[in-house]
């Protein structure tokens, strides 16, 4: 059974988990399971990733990249000192790390993932973690929201029925869902939030905060200095972990820089008071999108069963308040808000596995997708009259066609624009594509009928028929940000997998996956095709090579539960391998 792994790809923090004999666990490396979201560029141009990445970020902040999620689904090129990456690249990074941890743990290679996004996510957000995936050297068997995966890990250790409120706040996005699970059934009601709402821009809060008192107290800015910027940051997230547990917290650095021949020391006390108060209207912000998550699920707070906190952020002690004076009990806390999202990824790859478990996830689109078309706008004909065909809150997968009329005879095209958002205008809202469909001469009203296909992993496609040929119309985008073709998409792969190995230890001995029987305790047989394939690994590409080393823990495993017709089947797979490398 080929391994998939569930990750949680987080702003701050990122896990990997994965099903043993029944359990979802978080896969540790030096008994942490939280790989911080950071990555850097050594000296010697090597990648590096987590914990020593985000030191590295003291020391060398422009070589070092923060916070990547957010710039997902741009096109915004991130530096790692002299060279430039897409987001999708960086986020690469973090995943082939996260993989590499698994593997080790696994023991066997892995190639197909779960991933989870914020719910609020785009569609172009979703296709760059898709990407991220692939560049990873991962197959995204699916894409998950991130509190339908928390509401996953906790309908398994309650099996009644009930109504969850999953208040998600990590370090970038801000999500909030109104669950209800039933008989093992996991059915979002309603999603909403804000994808730039989450503990960095509270950590920004405290740096203002800093600077404004530095500049008081020594007359100085160093706002134009990484270096300093990079560690009051640092210093910011530290005073609001402290200020979650405990009333006040001084912040420290000395030697933070210098004015003139003056060493200057930073020394200010925080109240969690004070910083409560510096994020309030952020927080306001999350209960209006409490309101909104419980007026689409039809619900008033009362009907709220219970509430799960999900992200680092949940751990302000304000936000359990507000929710707690709103629905009118406290947020559950047996789970923990870092790990229960990769937790939920885990379960829902143990059942793509094929693995038994009772639950059945039902998911929604926070969003309405639709076109533009003539029409009236608040009373006034407009050009740019939105048309929705997929609303919000409607349950994944999801398909809808709609039939559109040209206005003119012997029109020989069409120019649909897709767009993602709620406003009469379809201005006003986000556009996610521009398709120009060529027409056959027929007179005005020439029917063309619109088909959109949103699927489990909240990805929209488009398809068009014009219905007096019944031709399909050919589209081709215009302004697909961080969409890459096949071939880009092969080249970027390249690069990265480049940079990585880069200072690394070579990983193409079999010796580093195999598990069960050793090959000297093979049959003859066996043994000899086993040790042929070690020797034409590095002459392999890199699909024959995962394909073989796949192949070869399978006969491991056939031979070991003495099923010798699947060895002997897997055998001849691999000599077929073998025999086209040469």
């Amino acid at each position: 059974m080929e391994p998939i792994i569930g990750i949680d790809l987080g702003t701050t923090n990122s896990e990997v988990a994965f099903i043993f004999d029944g359990t979802t666990e978080i896969i540790t490396d030096n008994d942490n399971g939280i790989l911080p979201s950071c990555v850097s560029i050594g000296e010697n141009g090597n990648i590096i990733v987590g914990t020593e990445a985000g030191n590295q970020a003291l020391i060398n902040p422009e070589k070092t990249v923060l916070s990547v999620k957010r710039y997902m689904g741009t096109d915004q090129k991130l530096k790692l000192g002299e060279l430039s990456f897409s987001p999708q690249e960086i986020s690469a990074f973090i995943l082939k790390e996260l993989k590499e941890r698994a593997e080790k743990k696994i023991n066997r290679p892995v190639s197909k993932a779960i991933i989870t996004v914020p719910a609020y996510f785009t569609d172009a957000q979703r296709q760059a973690t898709r990407e991220a995936g692939e560049i990873a050297g991962l197959e995204v068997v699916r894409i998950i929201n991130e509190p339908t995966a928390a509401a996953l890990s906790y309908e398994s250790t309650n099996p009644e029925t009930r109504r969850v409120l999953v208040f998600d706040l990590g370090g970038g996005t801000f999500d909030v869902s109104i669950v209800r699970i039933e008989d093992g059934v996991v059915e979002v009601l309603s999603s909403t939030g804000d994808n730039h709402l989450g503990g960095d821009d509270f950590d920004l809060k405290i740096v203002d905060h800093l600077l404004k008192h530095m500049e008081t107290e020594f007359n100085y800015s160093v706002k134009d200095k990484p270096a300093v910027m990079a560690r009051l940051k640092r210093a910011a997230e530290g005073a609001k972990i402290q200020l979650s547990s405990a009333p006040y917290t001084t912040i420290e650095e000395d030697h933070i820089d210098k004015k003139g021949f003056k060493n200057l020391h930073l020394s200010l006390e925080l109240s969690r008071e004070k910083f409560e108060e510096m994020i309030e209207e952020d927080l306001v912000r999350t209960m209006e999108s409490v309101n909104k998550a419980l007026k689409d699920a039809s619900m008033l707070p009362s009907a709220i069963d219970e509430i799960i906190l999900v992200g680092g952020s949940t751990r302000i002690p304000r936000i359990s308040q507000m929710l707690e004076e709103k629905i009118g009990h406290l947020p559950h806390s047996e789970i923990d808000p870092d790990m229960c999202v990769a937790i939920g990824a885990g379960m829902q790859a143990g059942r793509e596995m094929g693995l038994e478990h009772s639950g059945v996830l039902v998911d929604i689109t926070p969003y309405t997708f639709g076109t533009s078309a003539l029409g009236e706008v608040d009373g006034e004909p407009s050009a740019t009259k939105f048309v929705p065909l997929i609303r919000r809150n409607t349950k994944l997968p999801a398909s809808k066609s709609e039939v559109f009329y040209t206005m003119y005879d012997n029109q020989k095209a069409v120019d649909v624009k897709i767009y993602q958002g709620e406003a009469p205008d379809a201005l006003d809202n986000i556009q996610l594509g521009n398709y120009m469909f060529n027409l056959s001469d027929a007179p005005s009203g020439n029917e063309i009928i619109l088909h959109f296909d949103l699927d489990l992993n909240g990805i929209l496609k488009i398809k068009a028929v014009e219905k007096k040929t019944g031709n399909k119309i050919n589209a081709v985008i215009e302004n697909a940000i961080s969409r890459f073709t096949d071939e880009e998409l092969s080249d970027t792969q390249d690069r990265i997998n480049g940079l990585w190995t880069e200072g690394r230890e070579s990983e193409t001995s079999l010796e580093k996956v195999q598990t069960g029987a050793d090959v000297n305790e093979l049959p003859s047989e066996y043994a000899d095709i086993v040790r042929r394939a070690e020797e034409k690994l590095t002459e392999a590409s890199e699909d024959d090579r995962d394909e073989m080393i796949n192949l070869v823990e399978d006969i491991r495993d056939a031979v070991m539960n003495n099923q010798m017709e699947d060895a002997e089947k897997f055998k001849t797979e691999l000599d077929e391998i073998l025999f086209y490398i040469g």
